[in-house]
């Protein structure tokens, strides 16, 4: 693949995923500050009762935006 034209056919024809993955090495995300404390309350435990809600809200049918879920707690 020399030109830009062969690389963007080559994309074309790519997976669902593969073009995922692509994206991921070309555009590489950096964790900011906000992004590393959500993986520390995930990691901790912290963020526990949104799982616990989606769950039974999956069970029962119903949904409940986030705002509503955070208010409860």
């Amino acid at each position: 693949m020399s030109t830009v034209v062969e690389i963007k056919e080559a994309i074309a024809q790519l997976s669902p995923q593969e073009y995922c993955e692509l994206m991921a090495d070309l555009q590489p995300s950096v964790d900011d500050q906000w992004d590393l404390q959500m993986k520390a309350d995930a990691s901790s435990g912290k963020l526990d009762f949104v799982d616990r809600h989606v769950e039974a809200s999956c069970r029962n049918g119903t949904q409940v935006p986030l705002e509503g879920i955070l208010e409860e707690n």
